[in-house]
């Protein structure tokens, strides 16, 4: 694998406020914690663990997360945003000694948990794992950062409680939501080019809480999911999967059962999904999974990117320069993000279905997010990239002179988590 670059194309250049390595006394493994901005003296991002995580790929993704919580920033409602961070372990999740090693890491994190950095899963991890983890190394709260920041602390806790507490159709709301944003993403895209989403093929890396989710809804909304793909391969069928049965059959980690393969599935090699005939492609497992050295092998009009940071920057160029459109991460997968605090800050989590009034208000915030930036990027003559990092840019001064990057005095209490 090449080496990744520390921001995705057209990034701005940035120096993290604070970067930190640590190292794992029992296993020597090593973790990250890279806190790019600070908003109210509070930062958001997710804890993956990933066997070859390094600081470089954690600082590009707290990088990202700061353009995330930017492009949400809505100076009318009660959410506002937070500065972005990340964390990351290099550990197989699967490794038996994988859980320890999260729990130690916590440990060690603490401080910053308890007052400045609010976290939940990513890549690898669960937020039921995060959760146990951070209770047994004697935090609270893996969001307890925020809360000193809130009109209502007791009512911010029971919105987001009985929001986790809502399955639909046998799957948590907080595992559908950011599905249901990047499936929005990719519907607004259709739109705009006036596709119909019945005449839309789609393929998807990557089946766990977000690709499956994603899976769902596109479906749902019309599209044939002709391809997935997990650690296993990739299985397709060019006149459409049964998603629903795969997504009943996964495993923890997202891998399919193949056992519930009907006649006409096909099992594939692992890379054959970016080959699929199919209009659109959904990388929503790893980083760096789209490179120069496989590029060129995708047919597909457009890109939606599930994943953090799934496509390198040189193979970015590559696929603009011949027609590919990817529609950028700090876009597409922001949704899970926003809905925490959408719910924690009380811009919605009051409606008798929380389930309708967190897609509803999903659906129309990505709607608009997506349109302004295929709109700014028409108007400038850009990727939607280079336009969502313009938009952000645009309001990152308003948010820092509103509101500051200090929060002087503010202090955590603690609280316990969502669960």
């Amino acid at each position: 694998m090449p080496t990744p670059p520390s921001m995705p194309p057209s990034m701005p250049p940035s120096t993290p406020f604070m970067s930190l390595t640590w190292t794992d006394h029992v296993t020597g493994r090593r973790g990250f914690l890279v806190v790019d901005r600070l908003v109210r003296g509070v930062c958001s991002g997710g804890l993956r663990m990933r066997p070859g995580c390094t600081l470089e790929e954690v600082a590009g993704l707290a990088r990202g997360m700061t353009m995330k919580e930017a492009l949400h920033y809505d100076p009318r409602a009660r959410y506002v945003p937070l500065g972005g961070a990340k964390g990351g372990i290099d550990c197989d999740p699967r490794d038996p000694a994988a859980y320890e090693v999260l729990v130690r890491y916590l440990r060690a994190m603490r401080p910053y948990i308890a007052d400045s950095w609010t976290t939940g899963e990513d890549l690898g991890l669960t937020q039921e794992l995060v959760d146990r983890a951070t209770a047994e190394a004697g935090l609270t709260s893996c969001v307890q950062a925020v809360y000193p920041l809130l009109d209502d602390e007791a009512a911010a806790r029971r919105r987001l409680a009985d929001a986790f507490a809502v399955e639909v159709d046998g799957i948590g709301l907080d595992a559908l939501v950011g599905g249901c944003g990047v499936a929005e993403s990719v519907l607004t895209a259709l739109d705009a080019a006036g596709m119909a989403p019945g005449q839309a093929r789609v393929a998807v890396q990557g089946l766990g809480t977000m690709g499956g989710a994603t899976a769902r809804f596109l479906a749902r909304a019309g599209l044939t999911v002709v391809a997935v793909a997990d650690i296993k391969g990739t299985v397709a069928n060019p006149d459409g999967l049964d998603v629903e049965a795969l997504l009943a059959a996964r495993d923890a980690y997202g891998t399919v059962d193949r056992a519930v393969l009907r006649p006409g599935d096909r099992e594939l090699a692992d890379e054959a999904w970016l080959s699929a005939d199919a209009e659109v492609l959904v990388p929503a497992a790893v980083s760096y999974a789209v490179r120069p050295d496989n590029q060129a092998r995708i047919t597909a009009r457009w890109i939606a990117e599930a994943a953090n940071m799934p496509v390198l920057a040189d193979a970015e160029r590559l696929l603009t320069a011949r027609g590919v459109t990817v529609l950028p991460d700090v876009v597409v997968n922001s949704a899970t993000n926003a809905w925490w605090w959408w719910t924690l800050f009380g811009d919605i989590g009051d409606a008798p279905d929380l389930a309708d009034e967190a897609f509803t208000h999903t659906r129309r915030a990505m709607r608009a997010l997506v349109g302004e930036v295929l709109a700014r990027a028409r108007r400038d003559g850009s990727t939607p990239r280079a336009a969502a990092h313009a938009l952000a840019a645009d309001r990152l001064p308003e948010i820092t002179e509103r509101f500051g990057w200090y929060a002087p005095g503010v202090r955590a209490t603690a609280l316990p988590c969502h669960t």
